[in-house]
């Protein structure tokens, strides 16, 4: 089968590799029809997560229809078309039962952080991506939701991470009627925590970037009022004068750890690795929002260790919250709002390429060309 295959740091290539096959009764393996390069990806692309090993593929936004069915299978069948959710999850440990299921213990029982993750490098289990004509999928009758007969792939594709990850990020930011937000990041994630936040109640919220497509890009998806971190002297100073000189009732961290606007950040943190890449937009957020505000962190950052102004954060009594996204818990609810019309994720997509292409995808995506906001890879099978 073709696929992505990663070849070392900043390359990657679409190559033949054997196809998954079933290796536990309740896995099925899936033919991909849609697959979406993350934001997250790229940290694996530049080299900044643990353990990502050559020969990998990525790719953990993909939906597809359903080619083979372990004997244990009971809720999918061969030809169903689903949507995969990024943790892989048992469904009946301490965490799953909780439905805390971006932290299963199950699922990446060697290593203390995260669940297993689809194409995310050894350190979240090593399993292949779905940037790929076919991928195996484990825990079968736990993780992936039927796609209805009358909604696209693309309508759900996202889903599957971005959608679910930027509504956690507003959730766990605990928005109040009227509160103001501010959303660090135009990226996908960005964008949808910034939709996410209205539909919490938010009275204001406010987007900031330094690329201004993306930030036109999030005046038009979801309203939001924006500010260019490149056109201020001090987006900290500019925040709080822009509320009121008290500071925003939340911040969230929609950046991770390639985050640009601080070259000491920057430097120790992409260029030397003395830290697990830049934590730019988490200082920001601590900064930047009001004593007693909230801090919401979906950012992806590579563990063990970041410079993070914390005493900033105790002697303020900021609430602060993070987590990979418990995609399942949110899929049925998101589905809705795609239904009834509140969101259109597929609005964001800007870039279409065949897989075979992928390397290009990436060099889009990572370097910002011609105005990209969200690349989705198409299979050669999902183009007969």
């Amino acid at each position: 089968m073709l696929a992505m295959t990663y070849l070392g740091p900043s390359r990657v290539k679409a190559v033949q590799k054997p196809e998954p096959r079933l290796e536990h009764p309740n896995d099925v393996v899936l033919r991909v029809t849609r697959a979406a390069i993350c934001g997250s990806d790229l940290h694996l692309y530049h080299g900044l997560i643990p353990d990502t090993r050559v020969g990998s593929t990525f790719g953990h936004e993909f939906v597809g229809v359903v080619e083979e069915v372990g004997s244990s299978v009971q809720t999918l069948k061969r030809g169903d078309r689903i949507a995969v959710p990024f943790n892989i999850s048992c469904g009946s440990c301490f965490f799953c039962d909780r439905e805390l299921y971006a932290n299963c213990e199950n699922t990446n029982p060697s290593a203390p952080v995260a669940s297993g993750v689809y194409g995310y490098s050894h350190t979240t289990g090593g399993f292949d991506g779905g940037q790929a004509e076919f991928v195996r999928v484990p825990f079968a009758d736990i993780g992936p939701m039927k796609i209805p007969d009358d909604m696209s792939d693309e309508d759900v594709l996202f889903l599957t991470d971005i959608f679910p990850t930027g509504y956690q990020a507003a959730e766990m930011g605990s928005i109040a009627p009227g509160d103001t937000v501010v959303v660090f990041g135009s990226g996908p994630v960005g964008l949808f925590a910034a939709k996410s936040a209205w539909l919490m109640g938010a009275g204001r919220v406010i987007v900031v970037d330094n690329q201004e497509y993306r930030l036109e890009k999030a005046r038009q998806f979801s309203g939001s009022e924006t500010i260019n971190f490149d056109e201020v002297d001090d987006i900290v100073k500019e925040i709080i004068r822009e509320t009121d000189g008290r500071g925003a009732d939340v911040c969230i961290d929609a950046v991770g750890c390639e985050a640009s606007g601080s070259m000491m950040q920057k430097f120790t943190g992409v260029v030397m690795k003395m830290q697990a890449g830049a934590a730019t937009a988490i200082g920001w957020c601590i900064q930047s929002v009001r004593k007693a505000g909230h801090v919401s962190i979906v950012g992806v950052y590579g563990p063990p260790w970041n410079f993070i102004p914390i005493g900033v954060a105790m002697n303020k009594g900021i609430t602060m919250r993070m987590n990979q996204c418990n995609v399942k818990r949110y899929m049925p609810h998101l589905l809705e709002h795609v239904r009834q019309g509140r969101v259109d994720p597929k609005a964001i997509i800007t870039h279409r390429l065949p897989l075979e292409e992928v390397h290009e995808g990436y060099e889009i995506f990572a370097r910002k060309k011609d105005n990209c906001i969200k690349t989705v890879l198409v299979p050669p099978s999902a183009r007969v």
